[in-house]
């Protein structure tokens, strides 16, 4: 499906659509204190007597809509709770809608959950499998094998990528993370405060390659606190407050009233 742009007659091709999209969390507790296993077991039996009447719903986005296009890097900013990360996963296949539908062309793919880490393997082990889980091939996966290393940085003080991943910081792991979904090309690559690791060093290395992502691929998603790489990375933002979209537009813009909303730019 393509559609034609009115305004400079170029066509685009969407990559992903939210229409109309609620998630809803169910939540059940009775709000007891933790304690012995005898009263663990008292909670369960509870829980499941009056699980209806325990219930509790949090609306966590609230009638989302917006069209991405192949091509774009779209960032998503506010507040913490506002539904960010909700929604990427939501996109990723992972969380079901309440309400509304979300169509993708092609395979989207969550920074983190395809490149799966495991702990008590090496990093090299876990580039291999990692490799593996977003699609690449055993060739595929040798012949970038270096470059993943040398992206990630994480040997420039030793040879951490032979050691298991149990002895890595969080920041260490993080950059092998997106160094392995970095090396593939992508139809739609969902990116939840990866750059928030490392040194500036790796994160101009990192917004580097998601601009090569979206020149040879589809569409790039960065959720991000820190604007300065919604700036540097993104020509176009979503504004997430409390589940609700509140605006959609032209990086400049938005994080020009977002950060009004926030005092940031006082």
């Amino acid at each position: 499906m393509h559609e034609v742009d009115e305004t400079d007659g170029e066509t685009r091709t969407p990559t992903v659509v939210a229409d109309g999209v609620d998630i809803v969390y169910r939540v059940t507790g009775t709000g007891a204190g933790r304690g012995s296993a005898t009263a663990a077991l008292n909670r369960i039996i509870r829980r499941k007597k009056h699980a209806a009447r325990g219930m509790r719903e949090v609306h966590a986005v609230r009638n989302v809509s917006f069209t991405a296009y192949k091509g774009e890097a779209i960032g998503l900013i506010g507040t913490n709770g506002s539904g960010k990360s909700t929604l990427l996963r939501a996109v990723a296949g992972l969380l079901p809608t309440e309400n509304g539908r979300i169509y993708t062309n092609g395979q989207p793919s969550l920074l983190g959950v395809n490149a799966a880490m495991m702990n008590d393997l090496t990093g090299e082990r876990n580039v291999v499998l990692g490799g593996l889980a977003m699609g690449m091939s055993r060739e595929q996966v040798r012949e970038r094998y270096d470059d993943i290393v040398e992206f990630s940085g994480i040997n420039e003080k030793g040879d951490f990528i032979t050691l298991p991943m149990r002895t890595y910081s969080s920041g260490m792991a993080a950059r092998l993370r997106f160094s392995i979904a970095a090396a593939k090309d992508h139809d739609v690559l969902l990116i939840d405060e990866a750059l928030a690791t490392g040194d500036r060093k790796f994160q101009k290395r990192s917004e580097a390659r998601i601009r090569e992502l979206r020149a040879t691929a589809g569409t790039v998603f960065l959720v991000s606190h820190n604007n300065k790489s919604i700036r540097d990375t993104c020509d176009r933002v979503l504004w997430l407050e409390r589940g609700e979209l509140r605006m959609d537009g032209p990086t400049a813009e938005v994080l020009q009233e977002y950060e009004k909303f926030t005092g940031a730019g006082k």
